[in-house]
Parts: C-alpha cells; sequence; structure tokens
C-alpha cells in the first residue's frame, strides 16, 4: 500500500497547533480594503479556528 500524500496546497494554507487544532486565515482580504470598515479589516487580518467537522477533513489531507 502507498504511503498518502501531503496535500501541498492546504498544508500552505494552515498550520496545526500542539494540541491539533487548526488556524486558517480568514477569506476576503485580498483586495478592495478601503470599501471595507477598519474593524472589519482587523478582523479579516486574524487567524481563525475551523470547524471540528472540516478539521478532521483538512487532517486527512495533511496525512495526520
Amino acid at each position: 500500500m502507498p504511503k498518502q500524500k501531503t496535500h501541498k496546497g492546504l498544508a500552505k494554507r494552515v498550520k496545526v497547533t500542539a494540541r491539533g487544532k487548526i488556524k486558517r486565515g480568514r477569506a476576503g482580504g485580498g483586495h478592495l480594503m478601503s470599501s471595507k470598515t477598519s474593524k472589519r479589516c482587523r478582523s479579516i487580518n486574524k487567524a481563525t479556528g475551523m470547524s471540528p467537522a472540516m478539521a478532521k477533513k483538512t487532517l486527512t489531507a495533511l496525512g495526520r
């Protein structure tokens, strides 16, 4: 049985914490930031967690 490969595109976008949780960036911060409120911009710039269901699929794709 061959080894499972790490999904490199996903590996570049998420980080796994020491306790196994997944940190990801928020969507919407690529462009058109001047039309968004300062509060919204600060929120977009912060990393956030991931739902348990999505985290399970993500860890599988990362080979963990």
